[in-house]
């Protein structure tokens, strides 16, 4: 996370002052590529930039011609390190998948543990459906109701949605981003990600490549299993 260290002052009270973290005050603004850091042909990922251009979190690859991304998909930080990793459910006819924490690839590990949320596009039966709800820990949410966490309301097709938290909050926006000083919007694989502070990024980055997923483009099939 970005830290802003003071300049020292000459008072003798100087050495108590503390580093101020501007994540946990101010919105975290992302801008979200969608493109992977490995650039050799048949790729597909993402790269997260904050701020002050600095890479903060990546997808190196995924095939969309894997079928069920039976490894599944791999959200790193910008070093590299496994974050969360995001499964589909085969068969499922919400598109639903689940999230991991760390490196749960293999049977094995995926297997074993608890997933940390489960994620489905909200209507069954509206194939050109944009929003989806997110349970923490599984079907249902952390109080045992069949109401979502979090939901996803707008259009992420045009880079125009909400994510809104538990209390009825907005916890991170998406939008299109905008060449700089301009009005010129970029193309739609550069798009902004602004969460609000008191948020995990992670986890919102983690909805965000689901709903790229379960919400393709209109000329590109859906399929059972993503």
């Amino acid at each position: 996370m970005s830290r802003i260290y003071p300049a020292r002052n000459t008072s003798s009270d100087s050495d108590s002052i503390n580093e101020i973290d501007l994540d946990d005050i101010s919105p975290r603004v992302l801008t979200v590529w969608k493109r992977s850091s490995m650039s050799f042909q048949g790729t597909h990922g993402f790269t997260v930039f904050n701020g002050e251009g600095k890479l903060v979190f990546r997808v190196d690859n995924y095939s969309k011609k894997s079928r069920c991304l039976m490894g599944g998909i791999v959200l790193m930080d910008g070093a590299g390190k496994a974050i969360l990793t995001l499964k589909p459910q085969i068969l499922s006819m919400q598109y639903q998948w689940k999230g991991y924490k760390g490196d749960a690839t293999s049977k094995r590990s995926w297997r074993s543990n608890t997933p940390l949320f489960s994620m489905r596009r909200k209507s069954m039966l509206q194939r050109n459906n944009n929003e989806a709800e997110v349970f923490m820990g599984g079907s249902k949410n952390h109080e045992g109701s069949s109401l979502a966490d979090y939901r996803i309301e707008g259009s992420f097709r045009r880079r125009s949605c909400s994510i809104i938290g538990p209390r009825g909050e907005v916890v991170a926006v998406i939008s299109r981003k905008k060449v700089v000083n301009t009005t010129v919007l970029l193309n739609d694989d550069v798009f902004s990600l602004v969460v609000q502070p008191g948020f995990d990024s992670e986890l919102i980055m983690a909805f965000v490549i689901i709903m790229d997923r379960i919400c393709p483009k209109p000329w590109l099939a859906p399929i059972m299993c993503s």
